[in-house]
């Protein structure tokens, strides 16, 4: 197994959905309808996707393809989900806590410790979930032998 140094782990949802099956969710562009990032159960943040998305896809799949091929099956990530309207949290602790820091003086949310888990799902109006749920449980690395 070759780890790389730079990037951690990576999780995705574990369905793949096509623009088309995404109807409303999808404008061409951006994946529309909030996503809910919990860690133990508790909300960290319901962000809107679409909102604020500074680089729709197709932007980010011709940047990526400037500077190296994309073969069939290549996954594109946008980055963290947050909206500049606060109330609805962000997805990622690491600009959760930086938010908390200019606006109190110090992170309030706790890093992930081993044994906390993790939920990211986005569901339709119907509460039904559109890609399954990433939903896993912080352990330590057991590199394979």
């Amino acid at each position: 197994m070759t780890l790389n140094a730079w990037r951690p782990p990576t999780a995705f949802s574990p369905v793949a959905v096509t623009p088309a099956a995404l109807g409303d969710y999808w404008d061409g562009r951006k994946l529309l309808g909030r996503v809910t990032a919990t860690t133990n159960g508790d909300v960290l943040g319901d962000p809107d996707a679409g909102t604020d998305m500074y680089f729709d896809f197709g932007q980010l799949i011709s940047h990526a393809a400037k500077t190296r091929p994309l073969g069939a099956g290549t996954i594109i990530g946008s980055g963290t989900i947050s909206n500049r309207d606060r109330s609805h949290g962000s997805t990622c602790i690491a600009e959760v806590r930086t938010i908390e820091t200019i606006e109190q003086g110090e992170p309030q949310t706790p890093f992930l410790k081993f044994g906390d888990t993790v939920r990211i799902e986005m569901v339709d109006n119907d509460g039904q979930s559109i890609f399954g749920a990433i939903n896993q449980t912080v352990a330590p690395f057991t590199p394979e032998r």
